[in-house]
């Protein structure tokens, strides 16, 4: 196991970057703690997997440098870092048994016989795979495949870091959600360092202490789930995380508050000042976790046509438009929600502001 850290990182696959534009990850400091959960999220081309095969040793960073437990591995080989990897798609040996695929690595670094078994039994247990040990690989499902790939990425105890690339993406939603309460599993009793690479934010949150949300490029937040959901600090974040994501509007200031289409909305003295002293573009964003259907000319509310009403269960997804603006709530299953207008209250406690994409500390 091993503390990551990244100083002044940076990578671009063309020489001689001359815009952030031009890097495929932009400049960046982090660090990875020892035994630590963690997840890279974020959409496809996001710089990601480019992050992650740097880790790995697979991609040579253009700037800055990569340390494991404080030293410089750099330049060093895949080989050389004493990491594990598991891929997208199972990389088994489909003639071996499952126990021999499990003991394979560690038949590799010459341990005896009697440890060989005694920790393919213990890994085979945290997958709930003792069964199908004598069997051979090329019998076993899609989802039983992969466990195998994990099984040979958790054998070995010496590994600095396990990295798992979109391990998840050939398994059906069901066996998804058991492994990933396998990985969570295995985490809290292994104690490994776990880097996962994920654009599903249901496994990223689920899955890691910390979450990296990426896009183009660029680290945007690093933090637990609920900072990510209560606290985003940039739009995309916002946006990216939630179901539905961040309801963004942008806004303009007025005398005593805010400017939502032609619509005011004020607010509480505090806030203004800090938005008057903001630079940029500003924006609202509010969760629809925390929009309220208010009643009519309520404080912190603004009129809204109502375009639709779904019932989703235990809530209700109201949609409604405002100045040409969308806002969407997730409100009680059994209020009564009318047709035409409705009042949307926006100005809450949670409701956070943004100055170019950037949020604006409070």
């Amino acid at each position: 196991m091993a503390r990551i850290e990244f100083q002044n990182l940076a990578h671009a696959y063309a020489p001689n970057p001359a815009t952030l534009d031009d890097y495929a990850l932009q400049p960046m400091s982090m660090v990875w703690e020892d035994g630590g959960a963690y997840a890279l999220l974020g959409p496809s081309g996001c710089g990601k997997s480019t992050l992650l095969n740097i880790v790995s040793g697979l991609v040579t960073p253009s700037e800055g440098k990569v340390l494991f437990d404080g030293s410089d591995i750099t330049a060093k080989s895949p080989r050389e870092r004493n990491i594990a990897q598991v891929f997208q798609f199972p990389v088994i040996y489909d003639t071996m048994s499952v126990f021999d695929n499990l003991a394979f690595p560690l038949r590799n670094r010459k341990m005896s016989a009697h440890d060989v078994k005694q920790r393919v039994h213990e890994v085979a247990e945290i997958l709930d795979m003792t069964r199908e040990l004598p069997r051979k690989a090329n019998n076993l499902s899609a989802d039983a495949k992969q466990k195998i790939s994990l099984g040979r990425g958790l054998v070995r105890k010496d590994v600095a870091a396990i990295l798992f690339d979109e391990p998840l993406t050939v398994i059906d939603p069901h066996m998804k959600w058991i492994l990933r309460r396998q990985l969570k599993k295995i985490h809290q009793q292994l104690k490994l360092t776990l880097i996962y690479v994920t654009h599903d934010q249901v496994e990223a949150l689920t899955f890691a202490d910390e979450v990296v949300v990426m896009t183009n490029g660029r680290v945007v937040q690093k933090g637990d789930p609920g900072a990510l959901f209560l606290r985003p600090d940039h739009a995309f974040v916002g946006y990216f995380i939630g179901s539905p994501g961040m309801n963004l509007c942008p806004i303009e200031l007025n005398a005593d508050g805010i400017k939502i289409g032609t619509q005011h909305l004020q607010l509480d003295p505090p806030t203004l000042e800090t938005l008057r002293h903001a630079n940029g573009t500003l924006t609202l964003g509010i969760r629809p976790e925390f929009v309220r259907v208010a009643s009519d000319g309520e404080a912190g509310a603004v009129k809204a046509h109502l375009l639709r009403v779904q019932q989703l269960g235990n809530y209700q997804l109201v949609t409604a438009q405002c100045d040409g603006h969308v806002f969407r709530a997730k409100v009680e299953p059994h209020l009564r929600v009318g047709e035409g207008a409705v009042w949307l209250k926006l100005a809450t406690a949670e409701t956070v502001f943004f100055s170019n994409d950037e949020r604006i500390t409070r």
